[in-house]
């Protein structure tokens, strides 16, 4: 249930992150509210995955994935420059995400 948990938080920060985005600097009304939504429920959900995993593995997860998949949106969504530093370093991330999750597996 945990990691359920965790699924929502990260989802509902990339929906804040992305939001924030588009509320043009807190001038588009409806994202801001969106962005505000989306920050509340996901530290709600990540403040109940904290109940039963490490906050090493869950802030690491949380923030990683936030940041791979805002990337990723950012990049096909959004129409950011996409090369091969960025799509390396995202690769990176997703790499990272997965090794401190293995670790915390292996002890």
């Amino acid at each position: 249930m945990y990691w359920l948990f965790m699924v929502g938080a990260i989802l509902f920060e990339v929906v804040g992150t992305v939001s924030l985005k588009l509320s043009e600097g807190f001038t588009q009304y409806l994202y801001v509210g969106i962005t505000v939504v989306g920050y509340v429920n996901s530290f709600a959900l990540l403040g109940m995955a904290l109940k039963g995993l490490p906050v090493s593995v869950v802030y690491a997860i949380w923030s990683g994935a936030g940041t791979a998949l805002v990337a990723m949106i950012g990049i096909v969504i959004l129409g950011e420059e996409a090369n091969v530093m960025k799509v390396a370093s995202i690769g990176l991330v997703i790499i990272g995400v997965i090794g401190i999750s293995l670790a915390d597996k292996a002890s």
